[in-house]
Parts: C-alpha cells; sequence; structure tokens
C-alpha cells in the first residue's frame, strides 16, 4: 500500500491511500469495514490506533473500497466506466475518494514521534572521514550509530525550503522506515516485523554548520536543525518484497537530481546494516513508538560535499532537487529565498 497525508478543499489534514489515480479518504471510507464512523484522522493517528489494527486495518478498508467498486485488484480501477481515477467518488453520498491529481499530498508524517538519523553507508562514512584528515575506526563497523534530528521541522513532497543561514546548504539521499507498533529489546527479525513502512528522506544540511560542530567536538545536530523533507507516501513493506535480498538488505536504487541533472545514484544494498538491526540497536532498552522515524543515511554518495570533496558549489536559492528510490517515488523541493 501507499499510504498518504493530503488536503482537498478544506485545511484538515487527511489520511489517505493511493489506489491507482485515486487518494481514497480512509476515515470516509472506515464504515465501509467498520461499524463506526471515525473522526477525521491523518496518519501518524492511523499509527497510534485511529483505526483498529493501524496499517493492518487500513488494508481492510482498501480491500472493502474494492470490493464495493466491484474490482478484485487495483489494476482494474482504469477499466471501470464513468468517472473513476478522474473525479471524485461518492458512496452513498459520501466523498470517498478523489483524483490523485486534485490533492495536495503533505508529508506523510507531519509531526513524526521521533526522528533518528543513522549513519550506515560505509562508502559514506569512508569520503567523511577522508574529509576530515582521519580513517573509519573499526568501533563504526560494531553497531549502527545515529543522532538525534529535529522532528518538528518537517517539510513534505511539493513545499519550499527557506534558504537557511548558510553558505553550503546541501540535500541528503536518504530512506527512511516508519514504526508501525511498540518495540522494544527486539532482535533483527522481530524489529522488521515492526516497520509500517519506507519513505523517502531529503536530510538537507548546513555543511558549514556541521563543520564548526566537528571542529569544536561538539554535537552536529544544528547542522540539520532546519529542515527534513520526508515523502510524497509511505509505502508498506509487501511492496518492496521483490527488492529484498537474502542477506536482508533491499536492493534499491537512489538517486538525485539538482535542475534537472543527476548529481547522485546509489543503493540501498550497500547499507552495513539491515533495517531489522538499526531497529533492533534502536530499541535497546527504549520503547519506539507507532510514528518514529529512522532514516538510513545519507547515501554513499548522496551529497554534494561528498561528491565535491566538501568544495562545492552548493545549493542556491531556485535550485530545485529531487530525489528518487525504487518503489518509493519521487520527493522535490525548491529552494527559495527568505
Amino acid at each position: 500500500m501507499k499510504l498518504v497525508n493530503f488536503r482537498h478543499v478544506d485545511s484538515i489534514p487527511r489520511a489517505g491511500l493511493v489506489l491507482g489515480d485515486l487518494v481514497v479518504d480512509l476515515a470516509a471510507a472506515a464504515p465501509l469495514a467498520y461499524e463506526i464512523e471515525p473522526a477525521r484522522f491523518d496518519l501518524l493517528a492511523l499509527l497510534g490506533g485511529a483505526v483498529d489494527g493501524g496499517i493492518d486495518g487500513a488494508a481492510e478498508i482498501a480491500s472493502a473500497v474494492l470490493e464495493q467498486l466491484g474490482v478484485d485488484d487495483v489494476g482494474e480501477l482504469a477499466d471501470l466506466p464513468g468517472s473513476v481515477g478522474n473525479a471524485p467518488l461518492y458512496i452513498g453520498g459520501v466523498e470517498l475518494a478523489l483524483p490523485l491529481a486534485e490533492v495536495r499530498l503533505l508529508a506523510p508524517l507531519i509531526r513524526p514521534a521521533s526522528l533518528r538519523v543513522f549513519d550506515v553507508f560505509a562508502a559514506h562514512a569512508a569520503a567523511a572521514a577522508n574529509m576530515a584528515g582521519r580513517t573509519v575506526p573499526t568501533a563504526w563497523y560494531d553497531a549502527p550509530t545515529f543522532d538525534f534530528g529535529n522532528h518538528a521541522a518537517i517539510i513534505g513532497p511539493g513545499d519550499t525550503l527557506l534558504l537557511p543561514q548558510t553558505r553550503a546548504l546541501d540535500y541528503g539521499l536518504a530512506i527512511g522506515c516508519v514504526i508501525g507498533v511498540p518495540l522494544r529489546d527486539g532482535d533483527e527479525s522481530s524489529a522488521e516485523d515492526a516497520i509500517a513502512g519506507f519513505v523517502i528522506v531529503n536530510l538537507w544540511a548546513a555543511r558549514d554548520t556541521l563543520d564548526h560542530a566537528a571542529e569544536a567536538a561538539a554535537g552536529r545536530a544544528k547542522g540539520r536543525d532546519f529542515a527534513t523533507s520526508i515523502g510524497p507516501w509511505l509505502v508498506t513493506p509487501d511492496e518492496l518484497a521483490p527488492y529484498l535480498q537474502h542477506d536482508g538488505h533491499y536492493d534499491l536504487t537512489l538517486s538525485a537530481r539538482v535542475n534537472g541533472t543527476e548529481r547522485s545514484l546509489a543503493s540501498s544494498s550497500e547499507m552495513t546494516f539491515t533495517f531489522g538491526q538499526l531497529l533492533a540497536e534502536a530499541s535497546r532498552d527504549v520503547d519506539l513508538l507507532p510514528g518514529d522515524l529512522l532514516v538510513a543515511g545519507p547515501a554513499g554518495t548522496g551529497s554534494l560535499a561528498i561528491l565535491t570533496a566538501g568544495r562545492g558549489p552548493y545549493l542556491i536559492a531556485e535550485d530545485a532537487v529531487e530525489l528518487a528510490i525504487d518503489g518509493l517515488g519521487t520527493l522535490n523541493n525548491l529552494v527559495v529565498q527568505h
């Protein structure tokens, strides 16, 4: 499934499910699968139990919608007569589904419960260490490590990024996973079962701020404090099954374009640790909660700093940044001047 937050006409964020060229309003469609009619909810509330079963509840609603339409799967929607796919869809007088082109997609998690940013691409770690005149410590390979990010500074697909106070604005090509059920002290297998879905993440960075923090031997989070982009939707693990390898890694191609020119190209198979290992480490002695976002990035060549050995040039106002990942879609943002 592809799950989204969206707006249509009013300003209330709604949780939705992408079916072909339609976005199903999950709250409006819930009575097709459940006896209750829940109030409007966003995707974080869905993960938190707004509908019984969370993600599984969304799947029940999707099945009920397809049954109501008289089709067995999403591929058959295009064969339906009438307005399906290009106009709002009503069942019982309720606006149940809307054309994807007519809604505004928001960040799948407008405010994640928490944000952890790992460093798990060995090529990225090695390049960053080389730029600092050192080597990657052997302890880096023992277990995944992370910093906390600002979960209150999230922007979504198509949103503009206000140019922060930096002379070295950079993108960070990354993939993240979202927790769907509580997890504590999980092993690699049980941790993977806690994943609700995956999402594209842009780990924007002010490189001069990061470099200053490194020189001062201080925390580096301020260099990413101003914004993180996620979107366009949250994709459940079953949709990525064709990309899953025997060693537990996903073989997904990650790419970044600036103003239409490809700059970065990598694969998620290059991660030193699997998502299960990331979650197992993060959940050690800690409760991970539905809506927590854990990011495995940036990718090996997933930033301008790594590509240019820190020389730049970096992003400026009116630069358009596009990140794409197999199975997860495309995330676009435009940098604008204050």
